[in-house]
């Protein structure tokens, strides 16, 4: 009895055959082409959701910086990274570094003032998109007056 069924043991296939093998590699292919396209969009909201949260910390840091030169906001983005006080002396920075958006783009700036140009009537700011081009606010980009008017 011994010797039968180490024979068997012989004669059975060890391994997967041909067939087995394509039958998972399909199997696979099925699924990654259901699931890739839903992670690459939730990687691209999750980029939109961070851009417009690094726009609004960098709003409050504009007001910052307003509240501390006299109701005046900065000019350009680089003033909040070497700021001066009202004296002309140095002052703590608002930032660190350049302030950029998810894709690592700097992020863009204007103040728009209304038609007597008594005062800045808004802050604009805007990242250039999935596309890293700007298109002045609107077309892919991502923009600081459609992110108050959805919050």
């Amino acid at each position: 009895m011994q010797l039968t069924s180490a024979r068997r043991r012989q004669t059975q296939p060890t391994g997967f055959t041909l067939m087995e093998v394509l039958l998972v590699l399909v199997i696979l292919g099925v699924i990654a082409s259901l699931v890739v396209p839903r992670l690459t969009g939730s990687q691209e909201r999750a980029l939109v959701m961070a851009t417009k949260t690094g726009m609004k910390e960098l709003e409050a840091k504009l007001e910052l910086y307003a509240v501390e030169h006299m109701a005046t906001y900065p000019e350009t983005l680089q003033q909040l990274l070497e700021p001066v006080d009202v004296d002309g002396q140095p002052m703590k920075p608002y930032e660190k570094e350049y302030p950029k958006d998810a894709w690592q783009q700097p992020l863009n700036y204007e103040l728009t003032f209304d038609s007597n140009g008594a005062g800045a009537a808004e802050l604009r700011i805007w990242s250039n998109g999935p596309n890293r081009q700007n298109d002045k606010g609107s077309g892919d980009d991502i923009n600081s007056w459609d992110t108050r008017e959805s919050t």
